[in-house]
């Protein structure tokens, strides 16, 4: 081996180690190597931050963009009000739950589908009385395999179409990876829906940490044109119990209606008091256009403002409004902000939430001009609570929202537009139709995640020249010598699956990828077999919390172990290599 190998590989080990050892965040870990290897001279310093400006780097971070706004837009509410039952059996459960995971992470990153359905998963498991341990792997599992069905489901294939581009002077398109990515989705889904779930240990105390989601009184108005005006307030029933909502009672000029509430015929003006969690509540209100208690302010702030944030704030016993109500100090024409919900732990709240006396201890639920959280969280004099990424779906823009991005993605599709491009014009579509506001951009872009691929990029490409991926696959290659296309293509697999179970799978695909680019060019066959091979066993960390970020997603909320996810990722992982191998051969013959 050269010298540049030598202090390469020395490098790729010591990254590899250090991820492994998890003391250090894995983008400080890859830009110190990055820097290393500049200083040490092995990777020039030109190239130093050229994967910064790499299409996978920034095909990953407008996708978060483009997730972000489908989210805001109330897409994911559309999907899971209609499909999502909590009598259902949890077979069908965890199946209807995975198709949805897996569809969604095929055209958003998977780790943002997940984000989006945990929440519902955790709520049906609630309301059907089960831990939610038992279905958070299976839906974390089919988001993953969701991911391998397009070129923007997940990092590993958006960095091998780069790489071929870089390799053969074309790129993946956005579906040359659904024949092998459906068919081991499809495999591993049915199995996860089937099988899989009955082998997760079952734990009373799974979930625990989810149960300190704040329950909120709340008030929301029948706006004038509403499609439930002249419905009787019993009809909302079944849409109430989709959202996880519970409606208490009917408030009508400012009196609340008791015992006959529920054959009450609504009116434009009616106020639904509720009792929910901020998501739920949110869900209900888009499900049915329903306007915040004070919609004039409302409407107002979103005139004024760029866009609304949902806050939560404890309130201590020196604060302003400790009490008093929220109409006496003037919360709505002082701070322009609106009172959403109270959260009081054993008390009957009565009255209209303005006109509602709050007592120290009380949970806020408050809607804000965007950015003045903090502002207004010190006026009160109250105590914010730990930020959950809750905000305002803009219901009324879904389809648009959908619109752009289902145009956007077609004409990558039939290639008249190049991907990168299509998604950066989903973003500037986005933020001029207010569906992503301007001030949240950037906040959405998971920035360790692209400092990892920028310096990762420059790393592997210096292995690369130096000829370090092409003694790793001559190894491969006298290791498998004499061996039939299958059982090479199973070693390769198996051993990037190996890796990525250990390791981030974005620094698993810069490394395996050129290996298999190299492993054909010395067997005198095309590259696109083992490219493909590599994407989907990059994805397929099942074995444990630390290979994919949605396993660590659910470590807590579900309440699992480090070694319960060998229990159905093993034979997951087998199943996923058994049915791929001969989908690649066929879809994509040497």
């Amino acid at each position: 081996m050269t010298l540049d190998q030598i202090i390469l590989f020395s490098l790729f080990i010591a990254v590899f180690a250090m991820l492994l050892w998890g003391r250090f965040r894995y983008d400080l870990v890859a830009f110190s190597a990055l820097m290393l290897g500049v200083v040490l001279g092995v990777v020039p310093v030109n190239d130093a931050f050229s994967g910064f400006g790499h299409p996978a780097t920034i095909i990953v971070a407008l996708v978060l963009v483009v997730s972000a706004g489908l989210v805001r837009s109330g897409a994911v509410f559309l999907i899971t009000r209609t499909m999502v039952d909590s009598s259902r059996a949890l077979g069908s459960h965890i199946a209807i739950m995975g198709g949805i995971g897996g569809v969604l992470s095929a055209f958003m990153n998977n780790v943002a589908a997940l984000a989006l359905l945990m929440p519902v998963d955790v709520q049906t498991a609630r309301k059907a009385g089960r831990s939610p341990g038992l279905s958070l792997m299976p839906l974390s599992f089919a988001t993953i395999l969701g991911g391998m069905v397009t070129l923007i489901g997940t990092p590993p294939n958006i960095i091998i179409a780069a790489i071929r581009q870089d390799a053969l002077g074309a790129p993946f398109k956005m579906f040359d990876f659904a024949p092998v990515g459906g068919i081991a989705a499809i495999a591993g889904l049915i199995f996860v829906a089937l099988i899989g779930w009955r082998l997760i240990p079952a734990r009373e105390d799974a979930g625990a940490s989810t149960a300190d989601l704040a329950q909120y009184i709340a008030e929301l108005v029948v706006p004038d044109e509403a499609k439930i005006i002249g419905q009787r307030l019993a009809e909302l029933e079944d849409v109430a119990h989709s959202s996880d909502v519970a409606i208490l009672g009917l408030i009508r000029d400012g009196k609340r209606r008791y015992g006959t509430a529920r054959n009450t015929v609504l009116k434009a003006g009616d106020s639904l008091v509720l009792e929910a969690t901020p998501d739920a509540l949110d869900e209900f209100r888009t499900a049915l256009n329903l306007a915040f208690a004070d919609a004039k302010r409302s409407e107002q702030l979103n005139a004024d403002a760029e866009g609304l944030d949902i806050v939560e704030v404890v309130v201590t016993e020196s604060a302003r409004i400790a009490g008093k109500t929220a109409q006496s100090i003037g919360l709505s024409w002082r701070q322009r902000t609106v009172l959403m919900g109270i959260s009081r732990e054993g008390t009957r709240i009565t009255n209209e939430m303005r006109k509602t006396v709050i007592k120290p201890g009380d949970i806020l639920l408050l809607l804000t001009p965007r950015d003045t959280a903090s502002d207004v969280t010190d006026w009160l004099g109250c105590l914010p609570l730990a930020d959950r990424g809750l905000a305002v779906t803009e219901n009324s823009k879904v389809w648009l929202a959908i619109g752009i991005f289902a145009a956007a993605v077609a004409a990558a599709s039939f290639g008249l537009i190049y991907l990168p491009i299509a998604l950066g014009l989903v973003v500037i579509a986005y933020v001029l139709a207010r569906i992503v506001p301007l001030s949240e951009l950037y906040t959405h872009i998971e920035w360790p995640v692209v400092v990892l691929l920028g310096s990762m990029i420059p790393l592997g490409a210096a292995l690369e020249n130096a000829g370090g991926t092409e003694l790793i696959a001559g190894a491969i290659v006298d290791l498998t010598l004499g061996m039939p296309a299958w059982m090479i293509l199973t070693v390769l697999m198996v051993v990037t699956m190996t890796l990525s179970d250990v390791l981030n799978n974005t620094a698993t695909t810069i490394v395996a990828a050129p290996v298999g680019i190299q492993m054909a060019h010395s067997l005198n066959v095309s590259p696109d077999p083992f490219l493909m091979a590599v994407a989907i066993a990059a994805s397929s960390a099942f074995l444990t919390p630390i290979g994919h970020k949605n396993n660590t997603l659910i470590l807590g909320p579900g309440g699992y172990h480090f070694g319960d996810y060998w229990r159905i990722g093993l034979p997951l992982e087998v199943i996923v290599v058994t049915v791929s191998i001969p989908a690649i051969l066929v879809f994509w013959p040497l």
